[in-house]
């Protein structure tokens, strides 16, 4: 299966898990994950939320930001990887003045 973001219509979605500015979003869901191409602009954050029956990947593709992993305020950028596994929690922050790219993977809990 081929996933042709670049033909998908992205969806604004404001205050996104309670964080602040629009988060930017082309979204695949198949019932077993959600595969998402994202942006968030300058300023822009997603808030923190626990991952409480699934976990997340996410891949830098542009720009840079910084992640709040576990209370850790970590710094992120273009080809690095942050992972939340279940039971963590975090935070995606764009504290730049350029557009934050990745990809990113939630597998949905098999019980």
């Amino acid at each position: 299966m081929i996933i042709d973001f670049k033909n998908e219509a992205p969806e604004v979605l404001p205050n996104f898990k309670g964080g602040e500015g629009d988060f930017i979003a082309s979204i695949h869901f198949d019932g077993k994950n959600k595969i998402l191409h994202g942006t968030l602009p300058p300023h822009a954050t997603i808030g923190l939320h626990t991952h409480e029956a699934d976990s997340e990947i996410i891949y830098i593709l542009r720009g840079r930001g910084a992640v709040l992993d576990d209370g850790a305020l970590l710094p992120l950028e273009a080809g690095q990887c942050q992972y939340c596994p279940n039971g963590h929690s975090h935070s995606l922050i764009n504290n730049s003045e350029e557009d934050l790219v990745f990809f990113a993977v939630v597998p949905v809990a098999i019980r």
